[in-house]
């Protein structure tokens, strides 16, 4: 028998958030079963920690379809594990990915809560043509006008590659009835994982949906790697202030879904460029159980 669990990361509330499946002990297990867990639980991503060593940790990630790169939200849910686990304290810990080594780091506020915050990989962006900017919108189920003029549309990644439409504000972005079909024909001629909209909402702080049809996930509640590469966007491109070269913020997502989260993003800058990208959240246990392997 496999034991897992099910977390939602990115809230302190059960049932809101984004659910993620964590496998501890996946070193036994081939990929087939992998992916069968992850279908056999139905959460947008389980993460599988394969092998264990010095201060770091192989991990995989699956959606009910298929493996994919690198998922925020299962990395914090499966930080939280470990620290509930007593696997884990707080020490140097570095998570070995599909895209990379990403640190972890443990923190605690006054209150005693938990937080996880990882270190994304340096961004990587790419222009979208006109063209597609109508189509996305058309996808989005918005008029082409409703896109904001002053936020950067473009392609990001800090780990998956999304792309990110901007919107003038709220109300247009829970608003919207997409085309889950053409949004994955656009995500595969743009070679992205996601279609990601978004609206400002304050100073450093964006409400979004993320829509994620190409991977198997209709619309992801609340997405860590995607709001880590949204913020590396809009600083590169002057759309943050900044003080002491740092930038900051919140997106709020899921609550279109009926179930909220807030992801912590910390953008470190070097010199004109984005240096480093932290995301952090909290996040809290659903349920446990064992799974038997085929």
């Amino acid at each position: 028998m496999v034991a897992y669990c099910e977390i939602s990361a990115f809230t302190g509330t059960p049932g809101a958030g984004n659910r993620a499946g964590v496998v501890l002990d996946a070193g036994g297990l081939s990929e087939g079963q992998m992916q069968a867990l992850a279908a056999f639980l139905g959460v947008p991503e389980t993460v599988f920690v394969t092998r264990w060593g010095d201060g770091t940790a192989r991990v995989r990630y699956f959606t009910p379809t298929q493996e994919i790169d690198f998922c925020g939200h299962a990395t914090v849910a499966l930080g939280l594990r470990l620290a509930q686990e007593g696997r884990w304290a707080g020490e140097a810990l570095v998570l070995e990915t599909l895209v990379g080594r990403v640190p972890l780091r443990l923190a605690q506020d006054a209150a005693g809560e938990c937080r996880v915050w990882m270190t994304q990989r340096a961004p990587q962006t790419r222009p979208v043509g006109r063209e597609k900017r109508r189509e996305l919108a058309a996808a989005l189920g918005i008029d082409e006008r409703m896109i904001h003029r002053g936020l950067p549309l473009a392609c990001a990644s800090t780990g998956l590659w999304s792309v990110f439409v901007p919107v003038i504000d709220r109300l247009v972005l829970d608003g919207m009835e997409p085309d889950l079909h053409e949004l994955h024909r656009l995500s595969d001629a743009l070679g992205v994982s996601s279609v990601y909209a978004y609206a400002p909402v304050g100073v450093g702080r964006f409400a979004a949906r993320d829509f994620a049809p190409a991977v198997g996930i209709p619309e992801d509640p609340v997405t860590g790697s995607a709001g880590g590469a949204l913020f590396a966007l809009l600083a590169g491109e002057g759309a943050l202030p900044l003080r002491a070269g740092r930038a900051s913020g919140v997106v709020y997502q899921g609550h279109s879904l009926g179930t909220p989260g807030e992801v912590e993003v910390e953008v470190v800058m070097a010199g004109e460029r984005v240096g480093e990208v932290r995301v952090g959240g909290r996040a809290v246990l659903e349920r446990e159980g064992e799974w038997a392997p085929a």
